[in-house]
């Protein structure tokens, strides 16, 4: 069984990955080559010295992430595509590559935007999205980190705790914690839920409890079909 699920989520990943490769991060950097070209953006209205504009850049890129995520799960349309990566039954690195093709579409739009109007260089949206990499696979791992190493962390970074918390099949745990590197933009927002024992968490979509359903055409073809009614557990 989880060598099935593993191979359906390589699988289901193969069309958004390509996509990212050779359709978003292109698009994304030759819309920061502009930014070197024409001086436009927020970190090109300050005289900021190179490190700490990279410090704003990253902290602006990440905050983008963070409301895509949030858009993402209040927006139907959007949340229908979403769906996809929240039906998986189990958490590993696997499920970080886990997204239908048509929500990295959409993302090109909101990320290049972001990263356009940051004022970010090629150079650090590439080394944000290798942190952004990083980060999402750990924080998908469902590692158990010791109980005070990870009450530390997740003041800063967002763990695997944290991000299991979101992935459960209650609804008020899934709408909290859409951070994916800095924890801090949930705090801010008053999304932030940590107090759940993670043996405890129950991973995955109520309305798609049946994993024999889940295969990699239904995946596919799930945004375009009609969605189910609760997709959460109250």
């Amino acid at each position: 069984l989880r060598f099935k699920r593993i191979f359906i989520n390589s699988i289901v990943s193969l069309p958004a990955f390509m996509l990212l490769r050779f359709l978003m991060l292109p698009i994304i950097v030759y819309l920061c080559q502009l930014n070197l070209s024409y001086h436009f953006g927020l970190t090109y209205l300050f005289d900021f010295p190179y490190w700490a504009a990279t410090i704003i850049v990253f902290l602006i890129l990440d905050y983008g992430n963070f409301l895509w995520h949030w858009l993402n799960h209040k927006f139907t349309f959007l949340w229908r595509f979403h769906l996809v990566h929240h039906t998986d039954h189990d958490l590993d690195i696997t499920t970080a590559f886990r997204f239908h093709f048509g929500e990295m579409i959409g993302s090109v739009f909101f990320r290049g935007a972001i990263s356009f109007l940051s004022g970010a260089t090629p150079a650090q949206v590439i080394l944000y999205e290798i942190l952004f990499e990083a980060a999402t696979q750990f924080h998908h791992s469902n590692l158990k980190l010791p109980a005070r190493f990870e009450k530390f962390l997740h003041y800063f970074i967002v763990t695997p705790k944290m991000h299991g918390i979101h992935h459960s099949i209650v609804k008020a745990e899934t709408d909290s914690n859409y951070s994916v590197i800095f924890s801090l933009w949930d705090r801010l927002h008053g999304t932030m839920k940590a107090n759940i024992n993670q043996d405890s968490i129950v991973i995955g979509e109520p309305s798609y409890s049946d994993p024999e359903e889940l295969t990699v055409g239904y995946l596919l073809k799930m945004p375009f079909k009609k969605i189910r009614q609760p997709t959460k557990m109250d």
